[in-house]
Protein backbone atom coordinates (compact mmCIF):
# COMPACT_ATOMS: atom_id res chain seq x y z
CA UNK A 1 0.00 0.00 0.00
CA UNK A 2 1.40 3.32 -1.08
CA UNK A 3 0.95 6.53 1.14
CA UNK A 4 0.85 10.12 -0.01
CA UNK A 5 1.12 13.63 1.60
CA UNK A 6 -2.27 15.20 2.14
CA UNK A 7 -1.12 18.44 0.23
CA UNK A 8 0.97 16.69 -2.51
CA UNK A 9 -0.26 13.23 -4.03
CA UNK A 10 2.53 13.04 -6.48
CA UNK A 11 4.92 12.66 -3.04
CA UNK A 12 4.20 8.57 -2.61
CA UNK A 13 6.18 6.63 -0.04
CA UNK A 14 5.77 3.16 1.31
CA UNK A 15 4.57 2.69 5.09
CA UNK A 16 8.09 2.61 6.02
CA UNK A 17 9.12 5.75 4.89
CA UNK A 18 6.12 7.68 6.27
CA UNK A 19 6.35 5.94 9.69
CA UNK A 20 10.24 6.83 9.36
CA UNK A 21 9.43 10.50 8.09
CA UNK A 22 6.47 11.31 10.42
CA UNK A 23 5.51 14.24 8.53
CA UNK A 24 5.75 14.50 4.78
CA UNK A 25 8.65 17.36 4.19
CA UNK A 26 5.59 19.69 2.75
CA UNK A 27 3.78 19.53 5.81
CA UNK A 28 1.52 17.82 5.07
CA UNK A 29 0.04 14.17 6.52
CA UNK A 30 0.96 11.04 5.20
CA UNK A 31 -2.42 9.04 4.26
CA UNK A 32 -3.22 5.74 2.84
CA UNK A 33 -4.15 5.73 -0.39
CA UNK A 34 -6.64 3.19 -0.28
CA UNK A 35 -8.38 1.19 2.80
CA UNK A 36 -9.03 -2.55 2.92
CA UNK A 37 -12.61 -3.63 3.07
CA UNK A 38 -13.12 -6.30 5.87
CA UNK A 39 -15.08 -9.28 4.69
CA UNK A 40 -17.68 -11.51 6.72
CA UNK A 41 -15.04 -13.82 6.55
CA UNK A 42 -12.41 -11.45 7.78
CA UNK A 43 -14.71 -10.34 10.79
CA UNK A 44 -15.13 -14.52 11.70
CA UNK A 45 -11.12 -14.33 11.61
CA UNK A 46 -11.15 -11.49 13.89
CA UNK A 47 -13.52 -13.18 16.44
CA UNK A 48 -10.92 -15.83 17.17
CA UNK A 49 -8.06 -13.75 17.97
CA UNK A 50 -7.21 -12.27 21.13
CA UNK A 51 -6.03 -8.30 21.18
CA UNK A 52 -2.54 -9.37 19.91
CA UNK A 53 -3.48 -10.92 17.35
CA UNK A 54 -6.36 -8.92 15.63
CA UNK A 55 -3.81 -5.87 15.91
CA UNK A 56 -1.36 -7.26 14.40
CA UNK A 57 -3.96 -8.02 11.32
CA UNK A 58 -5.26 -5.16 11.41
CA UNK A 59 -2.35 -3.53 10.64
CA UNK A 60 -0.47 -5.63 7.98
CA UNK A 61 -4.00 -4.55 6.18
CA UNK A 62 -2.07 -1.39 5.69
CA UNK A 63 1.54 -1.86 6.23
CA UNK A 64 2.25 -3.83 3.82
CA UNK A 65 5.82 -3.89 3.52
CA UNK A 66 6.11 -5.32 7.31
CA UNK A 67 5.81 -9.12 7.29
CA UNK A 68 2.75 -10.96 8.97
CA UNK A 69 5.95 -12.39 11.33
CA UNK A 70 7.20 -9.07 12.36
CA UNK A 71 3.53 -7.46 13.22
CA UNK A 72 3.30 -10.15 14.93
CA UNK A 73 5.72 -9.91 17.75
CA UNK A 74 5.46 -6.85 17.91
CA UNK A 75 2.31 -7.38 19.02
CA UNK A 76 3.20 -9.80 21.62
CA UNK A 77 6.03 -7.52 22.76
CA UNK A 78 4.10 -4.03 23.09
CA UNK A 79 0.91 -5.54 24.12
CA UNK A 80 2.48 -7.76 26.79
CA UNK A 81 0.00 -9.05 29.57
CA UNK A 82 2.13 -7.62 31.97
CA UNK A 83 2.31 -4.40 30.69
CA UNK A 84 -1.75 -4.28 30.03
CA UNK A 85 -2.74 -5.97 33.65
CA UNK A 86 -3.52 -8.97 31.77
CA UNK A 87 -4.32 -10.55 28.51
CA UNK A 88 -7.89 -8.24 28.05
CA UNK A 89 -5.85 -4.87 26.84
CA UNK A 90 -8.48 -2.87 25.81
CA UNK A 91 -11.65 -4.04 28.05
CA UNK A 92 -14.81 -3.59 27.11
CA UNK A 93 -17.28 -2.58 30.19
CA UNK A 94 -20.99 -2.45 29.17
CA UNK A 95 -22.93 0.03 31.43
CA UNK A 96 -27.03 0.83 31.23
CA UNK A 97 -28.68 1.90 28.50
CA UNK A 98 -27.00 0.20 26.04
CA UNK A 99 -23.39 2.41 26.58
CA UNK A 100 -20.77 0.60 26.20
CA UNK A 101 -17.29 1.81 27.80
CA UNK A 102 -14.18 0.87 25.61
CA UNK A 103 -11.20 1.31 28.53
CA UNK A 104 -8.17 1.98 26.79
CA UNK A 105 -6.13 2.86 30.00
CA UNK A 106 -4.78 -0.24 31.50
CA UNK A 107 -1.33 0.37 29.74
CA UNK A 108 2.09 1.56 31.72
CA UNK A 109 0.84 5.13 31.84
CA UNK A 110 -2.90 4.60 32.32
CA UNK A 111 -4.04 6.39 28.98
CA UNK A 112 -5.38 5.26 25.73
CA UNK A 113 -1.99 6.73 23.77
CA UNK A 114 -0.02 3.77 25.24
CA UNK A 115 -2.43 1.51 22.40
CA UNK A 116 -0.22 3.53 20.42
CA UNK A 117 2.56 4.43 21.59
CA UNK A 118 3.95 0.55 22.66
CA UNK A 119 3.23 -0.40 19.08
CA UNK A 120 5.12 2.68 17.51
CA UNK A 121 8.73 2.22 19.03
CA UNK A 122 8.68 -1.37 17.16
CA UNK A 123 7.26 0.16 14.13
CA UNK A 124 9.56 2.92 13.90
CA UNK A 125 12.73 0.94 14.51
CA UNK A 126 11.62 -1.36 12.20
CA UNK A 127 10.98 1.14 9.32
CA UNK A 128 14.55 2.86 9.70
CA UNK A 129 16.04 -0.33 9.13
CA UNK A 130 13.93 -0.68 6.34
CA UNK A 131 14.37 2.38 4.84
CA UNK A 132 18.68 2.06 4.97
CA UNK A 133 18.71 4.53 7.87
CA UNK A 134 21.99 4.85 9.79
CA UNK A 135 21.20 8.09 11.36
CA UNK A 136 19.94 8.04 15.25
CA UNK A 137 15.96 9.01 15.24
CA UNK A 138 15.45 12.22 17.42
CA UNK A 139 11.29 11.47 18.36
CA UNK A 140 9.71 15.08 18.83
CA UNK A 141 6.84 15.41 20.86
CA UNK A 142 4.33 18.05 21.59
CA UNK A 143 1.78 17.10 24.60
CA UNK A 144 -1.28 18.21 25.81
CA UNK A 145 -0.79 15.71 29.06
CA UNK A 146 -0.84 11.87 28.10
CA UNK A 147 1.52 11.57 24.78
CA UNK A 148 4.20 12.68 26.52
CA UNK A 149 4.44 10.38 29.32
CA UNK A 150 3.40 7.65 27.12
CA UNK A 151 5.90 8.40 24.07
CA UNK A 152 8.94 8.70 26.90
CA UNK A 153 7.72 5.53 28.20
CA UNK A 154 7.36 3.78 24.77
CA UNK A 155 11.48 5.05 23.62
CA UNK A 156 12.79 5.09 27.00
CA UNK A 157 16.35 3.26 25.51
CA UNK A 158 15.58 2.30 22.64
CA UNK A 159 18.51 1.96 20.81
CA UNK A 160 19.06 4.45 18.18
CA UNK A 161 16.42 6.76 19.23
CA UNK A 162 16.54 9.64 21.18
CA UNK A 163 13.27 11.77 22.29
CA UNK A 164 12.15 15.44 23.33
CA UNK A 165 8.58 16.04 24.97
CA UNK A 166 7.42 19.56 25.02
CA UNK A 167 4.67 20.11 27.40
CA UNK A 168 2.59 23.00 28.11
CA UNK A 169 3.89 24.25 31.51
CA UNK A 170 0.54 25.01 33.10
CA UNK A 171 -1.96 22.89 30.93
CA UNK A 172 -1.19 19.71 31.98
CA UNK A 173 -2.66 17.85 35.41
CA UNK A 174 -0.48 17.53 38.30
CA UNK A 175 0.07 13.57 37.94
CA UNK A 176 0.29 14.13 34.25
CA UNK A 177 3.51 16.29 34.89
CA UNK A 178 5.11 14.11 37.66
CA UNK A 179 4.85 10.94 35.01
CA UNK A 180 7.08 12.86 32.74
CA UNK A 181 9.48 14.98 35.19
CA UNK A 182 10.82 11.69 36.64
CA UNK A 183 10.91 9.77 33.51
CA UNK A 184 13.94 7.20 33.50
CA UNK A 185 16.18 6.72 30.19
CA UNK A 186 19.34 7.88 28.72
CA UNK A 187 17.82 9.12 25.43
CA UNK A 188 14.65 10.84 27.05
CA UNK A 189 14.76 15.05 27.42
CA UNK A 190 11.65 17.11 28.89
CA UNK A 191 10.86 20.54 28.08
CA UNK A 192 8.12 22.74 29.33
CA UNK A 193 6.91 25.79 27.28
CA UNK A 194 5.31 29.09 28.64
CA UNK A 195 2.52 28.67 26.55
CA UNK A 196 -0.51 26.33 25.52
CA UNK A 197 -0.46 23.02 23.80
CA UNK A 198 -1.23 24.81 20.41
CA UNK A 199 2.45 26.79 20.99
CA UNK A 200 4.17 23.73 21.48
CA UNK A 201 2.91 21.87 18.47
CA UNK A 202 3.39 24.19 16.27
CA UNK A 203 6.73 25.19 17.51
CA UNK A 204 7.60 21.05 17.39
CA UNK A 205 5.87 21.34 13.17
CA UNK A 206 8.40 24.65 12.64
CA UNK A 207 10.83 22.65 13.98
CA UNK A 208 10.26 19.95 11.20
CA UNK A 209 10.06 22.28 8.38
CA UNK A 210 12.92 24.20 9.37
CA UNK A 211 15.85 23.53 6.91
CA UNK A 212 18.83 24.96 9.13
CA UNK A 213 17.55 22.61 12.33
CA UNK A 214 17.52 19.55 9.95
CA UNK A 215 21.08 20.41 8.39
CA UNK A 216 22.12 20.67 12.08
CA UNK A 217 20.94 17.50 12.78
CA UNK A 218 21.87 15.51 9.98
CA UNK A 219 25.68 16.83 10.48
CA UNK A 220 25.40 15.12 13.53
CA UNK A 221 23.91 11.92 12.55
CA UNK A 222 21.06 12.90 13.65
CA UNK A 223 17.36 12.89 11.91
CA UNK A 224 13.78 13.71 13.04
CA UNK A 225 10.64 11.99 13.52
CA UNK A 226 7.45 12.10 15.36
CA UNK A 227 5.06 10.01 18.04
CA UNK A 228 2.32 12.17 17.96
CA UNK A 229 -0.86 11.27 15.29
CA UNK A 230 0.56 13.12 12.55
CA UNK A 231 2.83 9.97 12.30
CA UNK A 232 0.84 7.66 10.56
CA UNK A 233 2.70 5.24 12.83
CA UNK A 234 1.15 6.36 15.76
CA UNK A 235 -2.72 6.39 13.98
CA UNK A 236 -2.49 3.07 12.35
CA UNK A 237 -2.81 1.15 15.85
CA UNK A 238 -5.52 2.80 16.82
CA UNK A 239 -7.67 1.63 14.45
CA UNK A 240 -7.17 -2.03 15.57
CA UNK A 241 -9.25 -0.93 19.09
CA UNK A 242 -12.37 -0.15 17.25
CA UNK A 243 -12.76 -3.33 15.34
CA UNK A 244 -11.38 -5.53 18.59
CA UNK A 245 -14.48 -3.21 20.19
CA UNK A 246 -17.14 -4.32 18.00
CA UNK A 247 -15.95 -8.00 17.86
CA UNK A 248 -15.85 -7.90 21.48
CA UNK A 249 -19.58 -7.09 21.62
CA UNK A 250 -20.73 -9.55 19.16
CA UNK A 251 -19.06 -12.41 21.00
CA UNK A 252 -20.36 -11.12 24.33
CA UNK A 253 -23.88 -11.31 22.79
CA UNK A 254 -24.41 -7.30 22.95
CA UNK A 255 -25.19 -7.23 19.83
CA UNK A 256 -25.34 -9.52 16.11
CA UNK A 257 -22.88 -9.06 13.79
CA UNK A 258 -23.84 -6.55 10.98
CA UNK A 259 -25.93 -4.38 13.72
CA UNK A 260 -24.99 -0.80 14.06
CA UNK A 261 -22.86 1.07 16.51
CA UNK A 262 -22.26 4.34 17.26
CA UNK A 263 -19.52 6.02 18.85
CA UNK A 264 -18.41 8.86 20.86
CA UNK A 265 -14.71 10.37 21.26
CA UNK A 266 -13.37 12.91 23.30
CA UNK A 267 -10.96 14.59 21.03
CA UNK A 268 -8.28 17.33 20.51
CA UNK A 269 -6.32 16.25 18.16
CA UNK A 270 -9.02 14.52 15.85
CA UNK A 271 -6.70 11.18 15.69
CA UNK A 272 -8.81 8.98 17.62
CA UNK A 273 -12.09 9.56 16.52
CA UNK A 274 -10.30 9.56 12.50
CA UNK A 275 -8.81 6.06 13.67
CA UNK A 276 -12.65 5.48 14.14
CA UNK A 277 -13.93 6.91 10.99
CA UNK A 278 -11.35 4.96 9.17
CA UNK A 279 -12.71 1.46 10.80
CA UNK A 280 -16.45 2.26 9.73
CA UNK A 281 -14.59 3.07 6.11
CA UNK A 282 -13.17 -0.86 6.16
CA UNK A 283 -16.72 -2.24 6.77
CA UNK A 284 -17.07 -2.06 10.44
CA UNK A 285 -20.66 -1.23 10.81
CA UNK A 286 -20.29 2.10 13.04
CA UNK A 287 -23.18 4.86 12.87
CA UNK A 288 -22.66 8.17 14.03
CA UNK A 289 -19.39 9.46 15.26
CA UNK A 290 -19.96 11.80 17.81
CA UNK A 291 -16.72 14.06 18.81
CA UNK A 292 -17.10 15.63 21.88
CA UNK A 293 -14.88 18.44 23.17
CA UNK A 294 -14.57 20.59 26.15
CA UNK A 295 -14.92 24.58 26.36
CA UNK A 296 -12.19 24.70 23.57
CA UNK A 297 -14.91 23.81 21.48
CA UNK A 298 -13.33 24.66 18.04
CA UNK A 299 -14.16 20.56 16.69
CA UNK A 300 -17.86 21.13 17.68
CA UNK A 301 -18.78 24.69 15.72
CA UNK A 302 -16.65 23.45 13.03
CA UNK A 303 -19.41 20.34 12.57
CA UNK A 304 -22.24 22.29 13.36
CA UNK A 305 -21.64 25.07 11.13
CA UNK A 306 -21.20 22.81 7.96
CA UNK A 307 -17.03 22.76 8.05
CA UNK A 308 -16.06 26.74 8.77
CA UNK A 309 -12.77 25.63 11.28
CA UNK A 310 -12.27 28.87 13.44
CA UNK A 311 -9.31 28.80 16.08
CA UNK A 312 -9.37 32.54 16.16
CA UNK A 313 -11.30 32.13 19.57
CA UNK A 314 -10.06 32.36 23.67
CA UNK A 315 -8.13 29.32 24.52
CA UNK A 316 -9.18 27.54 28.16
CA UNK A 317 -7.48 25.38 30.73
CA UNK A 318 -9.47 22.74 32.05
CA UNK A 319 -10.07 20.04 33.82
CA UNK A 320 -9.54 17.67 30.85
CA UNK A 321 -6.55 19.25 29.93
CA UNK A 322 -5.33 16.49 27.39
CA UNK A 323 -8.39 18.19 24.91
CA UNK A 324 -7.33 21.92 25.51
CA UNK A 325 -6.55 22.10 22.05
CA UNK A 326 -7.30 24.35 19.38
CA UNK A 327 -5.40 23.48 15.93
CA UNK A 328 -6.87 20.01 15.43
CA UNK A 329 -4.30 18.20 13.06
CA UNK A 330 -6.06 15.06 12.43
CA UNK A 331 -8.75 17.13 10.42
CA UNK A 332 -6.42 17.58 7.53
CA UNK A 333 -6.56 14.47 7.09
CA UNK A 334 -10.32 13.90 7.40
CA UNK A 335 -10.43 16.93 4.97
CA UNK A 336 -8.16 14.75 2.47
CA UNK A 337 -10.56 11.74 2.16
CA UNK A 338 -14.18 13.43 2.45
CA UNK A 339 -13.17 15.40 -0.55
CA UNK A 340 -11.81 12.59 -2.81
CA UNK A 341 -8.00 13.14 -1.79
CA UNK A 342 -8.12 16.56 -3.49
CA UNK A 343 -4.29 17.81 -2.05
CA UNK A 344 -5.12 20.92 -3.78
CA UNK A 345 -8.28 21.76 -1.87
CA UNK A 346 -6.23 20.52 1.35
CA UNK A 347 -2.67 22.61 1.16
CA UNK A 348 -5.14 25.87 0.44
CA UNK A 349 -6.88 25.17 3.42
CA UNK A 350 -4.37 24.39 5.37
CA UNK A 351 -2.70 27.91 3.89
CA UNK A 352 -5.98 29.72 5.00
CA UNK A 353 -5.60 28.11 8.46
CA UNK A 354 -1.89 29.09 9.22
CA UNK A 355 -2.34 32.83 7.50
CA UNK A 356 -6.06 33.99 9.12
CA UNK A 357 -6.44 30.92 11.87
CA UNK A 358 -9.93 30.09 9.91
CA UNK A 359 -11.40 28.21 7.06
CA UNK A 360 -14.19 26.93 5.56
CA UNK A 361 -14.62 23.81 3.18
CA UNK A 362 -16.92 23.81 -0.17
CA UNK A 363 -20.34 23.25 0.37
CA UNK A 364 -20.10 20.10 -1.71
CA UNK A 365 -18.12 18.38 0.86
CA UNK A 366 -20.88 19.42 3.82
CA UNK A 367 -22.82 16.12 3.29
CA UNK A 368 -19.83 14.09 3.98
CA UNK A 369 -19.35 15.97 7.17
CA UNK A 370 -23.35 15.13 8.63
CA UNK A 371 -23.32 12.03 7.38
CA UNK A 372 -20.83 10.83 9.48
CA UNK A 373 -20.46 12.71 12.42
CA UNK A 374 -22.17 14.75 15.25
CA UNK A 375 -20.76 16.79 17.74
CA UNK A 376 -21.11 18.65 21.03
CA UNK A 377 -19.11 20.35 23.78
CA UNK A 378 -19.24 20.12 27.83
CA UNK A 379 -17.49 22.52 30.09
CA UNK A 380 -16.44 21.81 33.67
CA UNK A 381 -19.48 22.43 35.52
CA UNK A 382 -21.29 19.15 33.49
CA UNK A 383 -18.44 17.17 33.62
CA UNK A 384 -18.58 17.22 37.26
CA UNK A 385 -21.95 16.60 37.58
CA UNK A 386 -21.95 13.39 34.97
CA UNK A 387 -18.60 12.29 36.99
CA UNK A 388 -21.14 12.63 40.30
CA UNK A 389 -24.17 11.21 38.44
CA UNK A 390 -22.44 8.06 37.01
CA UNK A 391 -20.74 7.17 40.12
CA UNK A 392 -23.89 7.59 42.90
CA UNK A 393 -26.18 5.98 40.15
CA UNK A 394 -23.68 2.87 38.51
CA UNK A 395 -20.81 3.33 40.40
CA UNK A 396 -18.73 3.65 37.86
CA UNK A 397 -15.51 6.25 37.75
CA UNK A 398 -15.07 8.35 35.03
CA UNK A 399 -12.07 10.80 34.71
CA UNK A 400 -12.91 14.19 32.89
CA UNK A 401 -12.10 13.47 29.10
CA UNK A 402 -14.79 10.15 29.12
CA UNK A 403 -16.81 12.51 31.47
CA UNK A 404 -17.07 14.79 28.68
CA UNK A 405 -17.67 11.95 25.89
CA UNK A 406 -21.02 10.65 28.25
CA UNK A 407 -22.41 13.94 28.81
CA UNK A 408 -22.43 14.68 25.46
CA UNK A 409 -23.65 11.42 24.06
CA UNK A 410 -26.45 12.00 26.66
CA UNK A 411 -27.13 14.85 25.07
CA UNK A 412 -26.98 13.52 21.45
CA UNK A 413 -29.74 10.78 22.30
CA UNK A 414 -31.98 13.26 23.87
CA UNK A 415 -31.51 15.42 20.69
CA UNK A 416 -32.14 12.84 18.34
CA UNK A 417 -33.57 9.58 19.67
CA UNK A 418 -31.14 7.62 18.26
CA UNK A 419 -31.10 4.63 20.55
CA UNK A 420 -28.68 2.55 18.82
CA UNK A 421 -25.76 1.06 20.85
CA UNK A 422 -22.75 3.13 21.68
CA UNK A 423 -19.08 2.36 22.38
CA UNK A 424 -17.60 5.50 24.46
CA UNK A 425 -13.92 5.86 24.48
CA UNK A 426 -12.52 5.77 27.74
CA UNK A 427 -9.34 7.07 27.35
CA UNK A 428 -7.69 7.63 30.93
CA UNK A 429 -7.55 6.05 34.49
CA UNK A 430 -10.15 8.82 36.95
CA UNK A 431 -6.24 8.73 39.01
CA UNK A 432 -4.71 10.44 36.32
CA UNK A 433 -6.99 13.57 37.35
CA UNK A 434 -7.15 12.84 41.58
CA UNK A 435 -8.75 16.13 41.99
CA UNK A 436 -11.06 17.23 39.89
CA UNK A 437 -12.44 13.70 40.31
CA UNK A 438 -12.77 13.76 44.08
CA UNK A 439 -13.90 17.55 44.05
CA UNK A 440 -16.38 16.26 41.48
CA UNK A 441 -17.45 13.80 44.06
CA UNK A 442 -17.39 16.39 46.84
CA UNK A 443 -14.48 15.44 48.64
CA UNK A 444 -11.53 18.10 47.25
CA UNK A 445 -7.93 16.79 47.60
CA UNK A 446 -5.17 19.53 48.72
CA UNK A 447 -2.40 17.73 48.09
CA UNK A 448 -0.25 17.55 44.65
CA UNK A 449 1.66 14.42 45.30
CA UNK A 450 1.01 10.80 44.84
CA UNK A 451 -0.90 10.81 48.54
CA UNK A 452 -4.06 12.09 46.11
CA UNK A 453 -3.92 9.00 44.62
CA UNK A 454 -4.53 6.99 48.35
CA UNK A 455 -6.91 9.65 48.75
CA UNK A 456 -9.05 8.88 45.46
CA UNK A 457 -9.17 5.39 46.17
CA UNK A 458 -10.35 5.50 50.17
CA UNK A 459 -13.24 7.74 48.83
CA UNK A 460 -14.04 5.71 45.61
CA UNK A 461 -13.09 2.12 47.02
CA UNK A 462 -11.03 1.93 43.69
CA UNK A 463 -7.84 0.52 43.20
CA UNK A 464 -5.12 2.41 42.19
CA UNK A 465 -3.27 1.64 39.10
CA UNK A 466 0.37 0.45 39.61
CA UNK A 467 2.42 2.40 37.26
CA UNK A 468 1.24 5.21 39.33
CA UNK A 469 1.37 3.68 42.51
CA UNK A 470 4.87 3.56 41.39
CA UNK A 471 5.31 7.53 41.23
CA UNK A 472 5.85 7.12 45.01
CA UNK A 473 9.32 8.54 45.96
CA UNK A 474 10.44 9.76 42.49
CA UNK A 475 12.64 12.04 41.73
CA UNK A 476 12.13 14.96 39.46
CA UNK A 477 15.42 14.90 36.52
CA UNK A 478 13.55 17.55 34.26
CA UNK A 479 12.96 21.17 35.41
CA UNK A 480 13.55 23.46 32.43
CA UNK A 481 11.14 25.58 31.45
CA UNK A 482 11.94 28.03 28.01
CA UNK A 483 9.72 30.44 25.84
CA UNK A 484 8.21 28.76 23.18
CA UNK A 485 10.09 31.64 20.85
CA UNK A 486 13.72 29.52 22.69
CA UNK A 487 12.20 26.05 21.58
CA UNK A 488 15.25 25.84 18.55
CA UNK A 489 17.71 26.27 21.32
CA UNK A 490 16.64 23.22 23.06
CA UNK A 491 17.47 21.36 20.08
CA UNK A 492 21.38 21.50 21.54
CA UNK A 493 19.80 18.83 24.06
CA UNK A 494 20.10 16.48 21.50
CA UNK A 495 23.36 16.50 20.39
Amino acid sequence: MEYVSSRDKNLRVSAAQAIAAGIAPDGGLFCPTTFPRLTAEDFQKLMTLDYKGRAAWILGQFLTDFTAEELNSFAQKAYADEKFGGADTAPVKSLADGVHMLELWHGPTCAFKDMALQMLPHLLTASLRKTGETRTCCILVATSGDTGKAALEGFANVPGTKIMVYYPVDGVSPMQKLQMVTQTGDNVEVVAIKGNFDDAQSAVKRIFTDADSAKRLDEAGLMFSSANSINWGRLAPQIAYYVSAYCDLVQAGKIAQGDRVNICVPTGNFGNILAAYIAAQMGVPFGKLVCASNQNNVLTDFFRSGGTYDKNRPFYTTNSPSMDILISSNLERLLFYISGQNDVLVKEKMEELAKTGVYTIPESLREQLTAHFAAGCCDDAKTAETIRTVFDQQHYLLDTHTAVAYRVYEEYRAATGDNAPVIIASTASPFKFCKPVAAALGHPIQTDGTEQLDALAELTGETVPAPLAALAGKSVRFDRVVDKNEILSTLDLLM
